[in-house]
């Protein structure tokens, strides 16, 4: 059985005097043209993985070239256009997954591993009180 892989909650601000922290994962995506080191919000409340616009340009993703139809985002990227995109995903030591992203126009937008498709493969434990969350891939 894999081992889970440890990883500490950031702080991104505060929040009544306490730390607002927030489960920030290390990753590298790949596609055909290369490869980028990332950091990941896990968002389990997010129904799609979300791929900001730069992060698709320095994967040598072409926008012209992607998917003709478009993805409809909800919430506070709803004005921004966005297209489906497969992309290979790594945490750590485990193997490379195949996973699907909306990749959108938006730049002020962090990478989102939402349910739908990180949720699906990956299996993940929060511990807030120790500050701290744990992934590993489903078995």
């Amino acid at each position: 059985m894999t081992q889970p892989e440890r990883f500490p909650l950031v702080q991104t601000g505060t929040f009544g005097g306490r730390p607002d922290l927030a489960p920030m994962l290390p990753v590298t995506l790949g596609s055909p043209h290369g490869s980028v080191q990332a950091t990941g919000l896990l968002d389990s409340g997010a129904t799609i993985n979300v791929l900001p616009h730069d992060l698709g340009i320095q994967l040598g993703l072409d926008w012209r070239q992607q998917q003709r139809y478009g993805i409809q985002l909800t919430g506070n990227l709803a004005n921004y256009h966005a297209r489906g995109v497969a992309l290979d995903l790594v945490i750590g030591p485990f193997p490379a997954v195949r996973q699907v992203f909306a990749w959108t126009q938006a730049t002020n937008v962090p990478l989102i591993l939402g349910r739908i498709h990180f949720f699906l493969e990956f299996e993940v434990c929060f511990f807030r009180a120790k500050a701290y969350f744990e992934v590993q891939p489903k078995q």
